[in-house]
């Protein structure tokens, strides 16, 4: 069956046209309430103008053929016609525009361009994610990486042209929901359409004889209806229909909530998506690692990773501090982690008095908009580097990178400022630096050698090699701190617990005899006198996050709303009874959806009016106006359509 629609023919309007006695009316059939004659546009917009003849407002023509100018007109100049016709000209070609903006073609090809231009940033590494990679890949391609970097191939989510997609879509979700609501919000303070002329020849509708007058009647079908939450209204006093009788009807509705639901679902996806945009425009992110006793401010120098919105001012930071005072890990016998926790304590503004916590997995701290996440964890041996005299020039805790779940991990240890005189013709530095395998809890494995059988330092140990040479730190070039350039360096020999002379040494961190190394350049010394454990914590502040979750909450009740509810329409006419002073009364409804439930529906609606009117017998009544005495169980009782084939069929095409 074709989705009818409200018509104002005139054909509609004769009384012995399709809305005369013998016919229904189609004005009432339709399900949009605030159609009218006026023509749609492809993408969907009413086109406001008006279908009249072109020459229905032209002036009339002299006898030499000229037009004849209105009464009391002035001949207008060439100019301001000229001039006039141009802006008409831009208007229209500025609506235009508008309309195809807000379509929802265009909204669907913008949503897939979004999509398309989002691939490069996921392809090519991100200067504010990893900005090592992105000279790595300008220096692994010369030609390509300049070329990326110039359209922005390297800064692709905060690129002019990504933003450009971001903010039309958003220009034309808005503009194409706006006008929806708008035929929405007009549509419920709308009356539902008419009844049709004869409601109870529609799928499932009947007819009966009540003692009640027509108008009364109506009055109780009405209160049924509204009892049962629908939208009724019944037709005006002195209402009249096509063929001049008096106009005794009900036309209720019920299910608007769909399309409340539906508007409710988009509107929160664009709410969604704005807060996940503003969110990232000023929200920002950044990892650092403290060593126990350590600590950091909220400073982006304090990061050893920090990425932040285009919006977001580095300088201007919630000024709060936080300082590691022990990091616990408890872990099962079979080396299973049980428990992690970092107890820190915190200030939150640059007065504010310090405040313990604790921070575990999944329990970050919260301050403010921005919350500490506890990410990571390891180990960071403490190193002392003595000169020939037995100075210190230089010491500190190095973090070492897990390997594996016993936490095997490497270190890397370099010293760019050894006090060593520099070598060669262009008086290059000698630097050190030393690598080495770290391993908590240190058996000798025959195969694998020294490897950690525990992931807690109950035997901590440490297998080392070192190198002299030029680091070449001081060249402004990017390095990764956990891997060392050994391409101006030359392995040296070392002396320590594993004798004199050998390129590498095994060091005992818990021994104070077997911690040291010696036979450095210019007599210097290393050792290895203890161990502290590290947290590695993530900071991230979104400050549009508790409206993205009100929106992904209203996204779900709108899509619920717009699945399960069903709209449908129900009509009730009453006319004066051909013999007495009763009246007969017709009933019928239709539903976009769900026939078949609709169906069980409209059954307890006829129920519930049949008893509101006050119905005396189980009298049926067919649809001319005659009572008929039915069986119970024939087909009209059974409220099936009533009349000739011929009237059903075009009363179902309507």
């Amino acid at each position: 069956m074709t989705s009818p629609t409200r018509s104002t023919s005139t054909a509609a309007q004769r009384p012995d046209g399709p809305d005369g006695p013998d016919g229904p009316d189609q004005e009432a059939v339709g399900f949009d309430p605030d159609a009218s004659a006026a023509r749609r546009l492809p993408d969907g917009h009413a086109d406001g103008r008006a279908a009249v003849a072109p020459d229905a407002f032209a002036p009339p023509e002299r006898p030499g053929g000229a037009p004849q100018p209105a009464d009391g007109a002035r001949p207008v100049a060439a100019g301001n016609a000229a001039t006039g016709s141009g802006r008409r000209r831009a208007l229209a070609l500025v609506i235009r525009s508008w309309r195809q903006l807000t379509s929802m073609r265009t909204a669907l090809l913008l949503l897939f361009l979004l999509a398309l231009a989002a691939v490069p940033g996921s392809l090519l590494p991100q200067r504010n994610i990893n900005p090592m990679r992105v000279e790595q890949y300008l220096a692994a391609h010369p030609t390509l990486g300049p070329l990326l970097d110039r359209f922005s191939g390297f800064d692709v989510f905060s690129s002019p042209w990504f933003a450009a997609i971001y903010l039309l879509l958003f220009i034309s979700l808005i503009g194409c929901l706006s006008s929806r609501i708008r035929w929405h919000a007009r549509a419920l303070f709308t009356a539902p359409p008419k009844a049709p002329a004869r409601p109870g020849r529609l799928p499932g509708g009947s007819s009966w004889t009540s003692s009640l007058p027509p108008a009364e009647a109506l009055v109780a079908a009405r209160a049924a209806l509204r009892g049962r939450r629908f939208r009724a209204s019944v037709a005006a006093p002195g209402a009249r229909r096509p063929d001049g009788s008096p106009d005794h009807s009900v036309a209720a509705e019920k299910g608007y909530l769909r399309e409340t639901g539906n508007l409710l679902f988009h509107v929160a996806l664009v709410g969604l998506l704005a807060a996940v945009g503003f969110g990232s425009w000023f929200g920002y992110s950044g990892t650092t690692l403290v060593v126990n006793g350590d600590g950091f401010a909220n400073t982006v120098i304090s990061y050893d990773q920090f990425s932040g919105g285009k919006l977001v001012d580095a300088a201007k930071l919630r000024p709060f501090s936080l300082t590691l005072n022990r990091f616990q890990a408890s872990y099962e016998p079979n080396g299973e982690p049980r428990d992690f926790r970092a107890d820190v304590a915190y200030s939150d503004d640059l007065n504010a008095p310090t405040r313990p916590a604790t921070i575990r997995v999944n329990h970050p701290l919260v301050i403010g908009n921005t919350k500490i996440y506890l990410i990571g964890h390891g180990y960071a041996p403490h190193f002392v580097l003595r000169n020939v005299k037995g100075t210190v020039v230089w010491q500190g805790n190095v973090p070492c990178t897990p390997r594996d779940g016993m936490f095997t991990s490497t270190c890397t240890i370099k010293i760019p400022d050894t006090g060593l005189p520099p070598t060669g013709s262009p008086r290059r530095p000698q630097q050190l630096a030393f690598s080495g395998v770290f391993t908590p809890t240190t058996h000798l494995d025959p195969a694998r050698g020294y490897v950690s059988i525990f992931p807690a330092a109950t035997a901590p140990g440490l297998t080392i090699t070192g190198f002299v040479g030029n680091l070449h730190l001081d060249e402004g070039v990017p390095q990764n701190v956990y891997t060392v350039d050994t391409r101006d360096m030359k392995q040296i020999s070392l002396s320590g617990p594993a004798g004199a002379g050998r390129t590498a040494q095994v060091l005992a961190l818990a021994n104070p005899r077997q911690r040291t190394l010696t036979g450095l350049p210019g007599g210097m010394s290393l050792e290895a006198d203890s161990v502290a454990e590290f947290a590695t914590f993530q900071v991230k502040s979104d400050p549009f996050k508790r409206e993205a979750l009100l929106f992904a909450v209203l996204i779900i009740v709108g899509l619920i709303a717009s699945l399960r509810v069903r709209r449908r329409r129900v009509w009730v006419r009453a006319r004066p009874a051909a013999t007495g002073d009763g009246s007969v009364v017709e009933i019928g409804g239709l539903s976009r959806s769900h026939g078949d439930g609709f169906a069980v529906e409209l059954g307890q609606l006829t129920t519930l009016v049949r008893e509101a009117t006050l119905v005396p017998d189980a009298a049926e009544v067919a649809p001319d106006g005659g009572a008929t005495e039915v069986a119970p169980d024939s087909t009209e009782a059974r409220g099936a359509p009533v009349g000739d084939a011929t009237s059903n069929a075009s009363e179902q095409e309507h």
